[in-house]
């Protein structure tokens, strides 16, 4: 049995001509189809796995937008990014040597 990824480096490898995106789409989609449904119970299930994680994070960051920022965190920004805003509200621009 082959995962999408594996099929299309297969296909890519008995059609090296074909660039086309699409057509690779729809050779996997037809071979998805030709399966039968006990072939494709791995993928099924794997994916259904997937989608619950995702689900799970999803909640989890969901819920951290409501809470909003907390004040012991950190921001996001890098400390060189803080830097370069101060710089630019003290109007004390300083030039780069690119020597």
């Amino acid at each position: 049995m082959i995962c999408r990824e594996d099929f299309r480096v297969t296909y890519k490898e008995e059609h090296p001509k074909n660039k086309s995106v699409a057509a690779v789409g729809k050779a996997g989609g037809e071979k998805w189809k030709s399966l039968s449904d006990s072939e494709k119970a791995p993928y099924v299930a794997k994916a259904d796995k997937r989608k619950v994680e995702y689900e799970k994070n999803m909640k989890a960051y969901n819920k951290k937008l409501e809470e909003g920022p907390k004040e012991d965190e950190e921001s996001d920004k890098s400390v060189s990014e803080v830097n370069d805003e101060d710089d630019a509200e003290d109007g004390s621009e300083e030039e780069e040597d690119d020597d």
